[in-house]
């Protein structure tokens, strides 16, 4: 017991080092919101916020699936992380300047189709940030397999306070145009981007580059299977955004964009999840005991689907007061949040309930998951978003990532059995479903919030164990703290 207990301590506390940069950046997220829907009309914020979600094509095929692979054979015995990350970054370098070479020589049709807009600018924004990109996923796929934290953390907030920097400059320089978004993400990832190239590079200074009998054609064997994967994944976070677009306006557009953007809590943490659990899962598979690994995950996944919960709860029952940072234009928002709030929660915990198929290796079945929710996605965008605009993109989405963490889950458990105990979860996703259709459908904002109160305290009473045993973690974390300060000060 007592192992266990240091252990998720331990856990917790990496989390923690990993966790607090996003956070900051949640914080300044609410400085930056208002800054672009305050400052940009809606259909030119709906223009910028398609920026990442069609650059993201680009990646899709050019990464090959290598970042996965590199994630899977970096803890193998007698594989040389440095000469692991380089074999892995060649064939998508290649890639991305064939592929940028194409978009740059029809830019002015991929622009028009994309935003209604060209321009040299916008073709070199897109290129730029793409090249970019690849070069980031990796660097800092680096940083997050070394478990640095804090390095992390600290690069998030770096990057975000420059993304704050460059609105305000560009908006003074070009007025509200979409433009503002696509200079104020790109340039402060290319900033991020050379500091992590410069700073991996002086890293292996006297590094002896070691040789191991890991070839490219098993990376890629292990990675290609995750581009239809990725595509289907990018198709199910952008054909909401995409199907407003055509069947609706760019100006609905960018309020449903909106309403994603607030939901940046959840979406903070699944991104700091992602990066802080995929590393920690793989070492415990490859080199931990079966039954003790197990155990850790189930028990992880216990606590992860709590804090999920209660966060998606909190989000709802207090919608009306984290909307009031938008303009009067994007208050419609409101209504959206509800049920969009189920893709990050599903997402985080898919992250959890799907590692068994990377384990194994059996990332077919990633493809069968995204192949029923994208048919399950676009017949609810078709029928409802021309009727119900971006609060029926909302509800297609949630109903997707249900079948999605269904199906995956279901897949994944054959790979590798984990005794995760559902039904906690399960009594908790039904309520905030019945509680998501109130609340879009709901005018009475006090009685929206007397009801969340009553449901998050349900959900603590009913993970009342789990919810203690955070407590308990999270005291203990403050008391080591405190004693680390008092002998810092002697």
């Amino acid at each position: 017991m007592g192992r266990k207990n240091t252990e998720n301590k331990t856990t917790l506390a990496s989390f923690l080092e990993f966790f607090y940069g996003n956070f900051v950046v949640l914080l300044l997220g609410f400085v930056t919101l208002p800054l672009m829907t305050r400052l940009l009309p809606t259909d030119e914020y709906g223009r910028s916020s398609l920026f990442l979600s069609a650059v993201s094509i680009i990646y899709i095929f050019a990464i090959l699936g290598l970042d996965q692979s590199y994630i899977r054979y970096y803890y193998r015995e007698n594989v040389d992380p440095r000469a692991l990350f380089w074999q892995c970054l060649r064939p998508p370098l290649v890639i991305i300047a064939i592929l940028t070479a194409v978009y740059f020589f029809a830019a002015d049709r991929f622009n028009i189709l994309l935003f209604e807009r060209t321009g040299t600018d916008i073709t070199l924004l897109v290129i730029g940030y793409t090249l970019a990109s690849v070069f980031e996923r990796f660097l800092f796929l680096n940083i997050r397999m070394q478990q640095r934290g804090k390095l992390y953390s600290n690069l998030n907030i770096v990057s975000k306070v420059l993304n704050i920097l460059f609105i305000v400059i560009f908006v003074r320089l070009i007025g509200p145009d979409f433009r503002v978004g696509l200079y104020s993400q790109t340039l402060p990832l290319i900033i991020v981007t050379v500091f992590l190239l410069a700073f991996f590079i002086a890293g292996g200074r006297g590094y002896s580059k070691g040789i191991h009998d890991l070839t490219s054609k098993e990376l890629l064997t292990y990675g290609i299977p995750f581009i239809p994967m990725l595509l289907m994944e990018w198709l199910l976070t952008s054909m909401d955004k995409w199907s407003i677009r055509f069947l609706n306006d760019f100006s609905e557009t960018g309020v449903y964009s909106s309403a994603m953007q607030i939901m940046t809590i959840l979406l903070t943490f699944k991104i700091t999840y992602v990066a802080f659990w995929s590393p920690i899962a793989m070492k415990k598979f490859e080199q931990e005991d079966g039954e003790a690994a197990r155990a850790f995950f189930a028990d992880m996944f216990q606590k992860v689907q709590f804090l999920c919960m209660l966060a998606a709860f909190g989000i709802t029952a207090f919608r009306s007061v984290i909307v009031l940072i938008l303009g009067e234009d994007y208050r419609a928002a409101s209504h959206i949040i509800p049920f969009l709030s189920l893709m990050p929660v599903l997402s985080i915990l898919f992250e959890m309930t799907g590692q068994g198929i990377k384990f194994m290796k059996k990332t077919v079945y990633f493809n069968y998951a995204s192949a029923c929710a994208i048919v399950v996605n676009l017949a609810g965008n078709l029928l409802l978003v021309p009727r119900f605009k971006g609060v029926g993109a909302a509800f297609a989405t949630a109903v997707t990532y249900i079948v999605y963490f269904a199906i995956g889950t279901n897949f994944a458990g054959k790979c590798y059995p984990v005794k995760y105990g559902y039904r906690n979860f399960i009594i908790s996703l039904a309520a905030y479903i019945l509680y998501a259709l109130y609340a879009t459908i709901g005018h009475t904002e006090w009685i929206n919030i007397a009801a969340g109160v009553i449901l998050i305290t349900v959900l603590v009473i009913l993970n009342r164990k789990v919810a203690a045993a955070l407590w308990g973690y999270g005291v203990s974390l403050i008391k080591d703290f405190r004693k680390d300060k008092r002998r810092d000060g002697q």
